[in-house]
């Protein structure tokens, strides 16, 4: 079913209508009324015969037709009756408003299954419970009891919590801001946040996806979704709730550095949704999309009537890592030509303290025929003979005039330059209280252009040896092992491609001598226990032992010590391994998030890696393009790149080896966590070393 019956419904009953003024049944309906609904309105209450002067129905079924949309205002122990009562009467679309369910225990999480298990066996879509409505300004429809319906607009705005849509309702309303559709959807026991990004996404009326969120429900689903229609449309989310939670009992450096909001941070940017940090920025991004043209590029010129603001917007642009437009001969031209002699006629353009209304206008209408800039940022502050509202009736005017490219103002001030921005708001020019603030809206539209342009995904598959995977994988899940031990990790990395170091498990220091010169020195030795997770921490790795009589020690050193700090651990024997040649050491690992799936992580690698926390995360699988991204998104790739003369390693391996990483835990949903830590890299044309990994796997076979 489409969500058309919640957003152009030809009739609406609230059941639940109260004739008592304060009461959530009561305001339901008379926002209903005093929006303006054009369809029919069924009060629903048995104990009265009218309210706001329509009559009531005892009952759905005494309407005596179908209502498109029911809306339940009742306790949350009638609501099973009631929504039995949609069922019978065939009703497809309905709000439930009630609080009471899965947000206040198990017994209202038991009442939400019931309720939810009626709709979905009568076909019936469900928003909420425990919401606060819907509003659709169009259809001057406002099912709610947020308050006013807002104008109409092109930004659609979904919200987990009823409060916060409220008080966004509030601050839209009086800023003239408006939407195409406002929708609460509370406990989303049926309908979530995919359903109405969807339903957006289609929606014609709709130019700007917005948002509040505390948890995504469907994370593949999601990511994948959200991805296609962000390639149409803007989404930009506001997410809280995201906490670290869980990391404590992560065995590798991945799962303790990938908190809870980095699977988000990930998958918003893998979908190109914009994240908002505040409401207020979240309007000042949303007004622009709604209101402008999308920028070619992220050549920004400004015009402003002040030397100090213009220099504030140049120092924001800069920093925020736009390119301030360089004018074209003939621009500076025209300037000159129609500006007094001492404007500045370079970027910014500066039209003087002076300026009226007419010089604003020039200046815009002149720079927006300039093929050097792709965006216009136009600043005021109130003088003695400005003309406030004038110049926005200019700007308005001109944009209008030569629609191809946005058009940003920051009219500076309070009172003088009230008239001026109300003037900017009707004629659909984003308005902005600062040159800063104006100017993080234009990165933020330049960002989002340069990910519609991005390549088209295409993920490479690697020959494999998948099966001598499955082996080792599956030996550990049917004796219940987490953790894989160093050599079979490492074997799993050999059949995707890796090199490792060779090497061999001694049970003796004789052992390890012989091991030792075998491989050749120096030799490197690990104490093995798949009960040691972090060998270093127990003085398990030896590094550099160049003779026989230091491998004995060292041998005999951990077979001595260890034991006594860790009793319980099941001590195998110590690797001995061939000790690897210099080269960068950076980390690659994965966690899998129970939501969205395979986490990859690319850092800085060694001992340092959770003190530094100089990483990057992607979602899986990885493209070539954005493992290379993932490096360059941290310090550490400026080394790998070489730094005061020094060459660089090879980068195009250590973003292969990421993309070898991505498959095989794309292939394998079975491990949960890895780290290959150091992934030792060299100069271009040498093979990388998987020195050391970490694999954990789910606890039990299926």
């Amino acid at each position: 079913m489409s969500m058309e019956a919640f957003f152009s419904p030809r009739s609406v009953a609230v059941v639940g209508a109260s004739r008592e003024k304060g009461k959530v049944g009561h305001e339901i309906l008379a926002s209903i009324v005093r929006g303006g609904y054009e369809g029919k309105i069924f009060p629903v209450n048995p104990k009265a015969a009218d309210v706001e002067g329509i009559p009531c129905h005892p009952d759905l079924k005494s309407i005596g037709e179908t209502p498109d949309l029911v809306v339940i205002v009742v306790p949350a122990r009638v609501v099973p009756m009631v929504m039995e009562e949609c069922a019978a009467v065939g009703a497809k679309a309905v709000v439930v408003i009630t609080a009471g369910f899965k947000e206040v225990g198990d017994d209202g999480k038991a009442l939400e299954n019931r309720i939810l298990g009626i709709a979905k066996r009568a076909g019936i879509r469900m928003i909420g419970p425990n919401c606060l409505g819907v509003m659709v300004p169009s259809h001057k429809l406002n099912a709610s009891f947020g308050g006013d319906l807002p104008v109409p607009g092109g930004i659609a705005y979904l919200s987990q919590s009823g409060a916060l849509l409220a008080a966004i309702l509030d601050l839209a309303n009086a800023n003239g801001i408006g939407f195409s559709k406002l929708v609460s959807i509370g406990n989303k026991a049926d309908v979530d946040e995919l359903d109405l990004i969807r339903a957006f996404g289609q929606d014609p009326e709709t130019k700007v996806i917005a948002g509040y969120l505390e948890s995504i429900t469907h994370g593949n689903a999601f990511v994948r979704e959200a991805e296609g229609i962000s390639a149409e449309k803007p989404i930009l989310l506001m997410k809280s709730g995201g906490t670290g939670a869980g990391a404590a009992a992560a065995s590798s450096h991945t799962g303790s550095l990938a908190g809870g909001e980095t699977a988000y941070e990930a998958v918003f940017e893998r979908a190109g949704i914009v994240r908002c940090s505040s409401i207020k920025e979240q309007f000042d991004h949303a007004q622009a999309f709604a209101q402008q043209p999308l920028p070619e590029g992220d050549r920004v010129a400004v015009i402003t009537n002040a030397g100090g603001p213009g220099i504030m917007a140049a120092d924001a642009i800069e920093r925020q890592g736009l390119t301030f437009a360089t004018l074209a001969e003939d621009t500076e031209a025209r300037l000159a030509e129609g500006l007094p002699a001492a404007a500045n006629i370079h970027n910014p353009i500066d039209v003087l303290g002076d300026a009226l209304a007419d010089r604003y206008e020039l200046a815009l209408d002149i720079a927006l025929d300039d093929p050097n800039i792709d965006v216009v940022l136009v600043l005021l502050t109130p003088q003695a003979m400005t003309e406030c509202a004038a110049t926005a009736e200019a700007i308005v005017r001109v944009s209008k005039a030569k629609p191809g490219k946005p058009v940003l103002a920051a009219f500076m001030g309070a009172r003088q330059v009230g008239e001026g921005i109300q003037a900017l708001r009707q004629g659909g020019i984003p308005q902005y209280d600062s040159p800063e603030a104006a100017v993080a809206t234009i990165r933020v539209m330049a960002n989002y252009v340069r990910w519609r342009a991005r390549p088209k995904r295409v993920v490479r598959l690697f020959p494999v040896n998948r099966r001598r995977v499955e082996r080792i994988i599956d030996r550990y899940l049917r004796r219940h092992l987490r953790e894989i031990g160093e050599m079979e990790s490492k074997e799993i990395l050999e059949a995707y491609g890796f090199v490792t170091p060779k090497g061999s498990l001694a049970t003796t220091a004789e052992q390890a001598e012989s091991i030792a010169e075998q491989l050749g020195y120096p030799v490197v030795m690990k104490i093995w226990s798949p009960d040691i997770v972090h060998k270093s921490d127990v003085g398990g790795v030896k590094v550099g032992l160049r003779k026989a009589s230091d491998v004995r020690d060292a041998f005999d050193l951990m077979m001595y010590r260890i034991p006594k700090k860790m009793p319980e651990a099941d001590i195998l024997g110590v690797l001995v391994q061939e000790m690897c040649s210099t080269g960068q050491e950076v980390i690659l690992g994965m966690n899998r998030d129970p939501r969205f799936g395979p986490l990859m992580m690319f850092g800085m690698g060694g001992i340092m890696v959770e003190v530094l926390k100089d990483v990057s995360f992607y979602l899986a699988p990885l493209t070539a393009q954005e493992a290379r991204q993932m490096l360059k998104n941290t310090r550490t790739y400026q080394m790998l790149r070489g730094v005061r003369g020094q060459e660089g390693v090879d980068i195009d391996a250590v973003a292969e080896g990421l993309q070898r990483l991505s498959q095989l835990v794309t292939e394998f949903p079975q491990i949960q966590e890895m780290d290959i830590n150091p992934y030792v890299v060299g100069l271009v044309g040498t093979s990388p070393i998987a020195v050391d990994a970490r694999i954990s796997v789910e606890g039990s076979a299926d």
